[in-house]
């Protein structure tokens, strides 16, 4: 085995790791914010939010499944509301279990058609900010990925 393949290993290693750990950060931030009630849940609302105050968004989760994936219009506003968090500097991330984001910001099914789930905010009142370690930690792992050229990042949610 060559250095350039350890080294290579190693790096798979840290990235996993990495991932793995955003993943339990974000659900402990989301949990607290939905505690807090510091979350926007939906792509509407999300919209809305970030027209009237877009200083107050502090984090975006961007949500699809697999039967979501060639929704051409939920495409689109995902496009426009990543291009919104980057003029702003929002962390953005994307996961790909809308069912279990659903479950962890509360939004219960209503009959059998789930809420819309596909994009979520944590907000912070501007007169009062709200910190939290895992807003913190999940936008050291944003920047990054960034830098490494990976400007959405897709976060896995540990599992149940």
């Amino acid at each position: 085995m060559t250095l350039e393949e350890v080294r290579g290993q190693e790096t798979t290693m840290d990235t996993v790791d990495r991932v793995q750990s955003a993943g339990a950060s974000l659900e402990d931030l989301l949990v607290a914010a939905r505690q807090q009630d510091y979350l926007t849940v939906g792509v509407y609302e999300s919209a809305k939010i970030m027209n009237v105050d877009p200083d107050s968004v502090a984090f975006c989760v961007l949500a699809t499944d697999e039967e979501y994936e060639g929704d051409i219009a939920l495409q689109i506003h995902f496009t426009l509301i990543q291009a919104f968090c980057f003029d702003y500097d929002i962390n953005v991330v994307r996961v790909h279990d809308t069912e279990r984001l659903a479950e962890l910001v509360g939004v219960a099914a209503d009959g059998d058609a789930p809420r819309d789930a596909h994009c979520i905010l944590v907000t912070s009142p501007s007169a009062n900010p709200w910190k939290d370690p895992s807003l913190d930690k999940l936008g050291l792992f944003c920047e990054e990925r960034r830098s490494m050229y990976d400007w959405v990042p897709t976060i896995t949610l540990p599992e149940r």
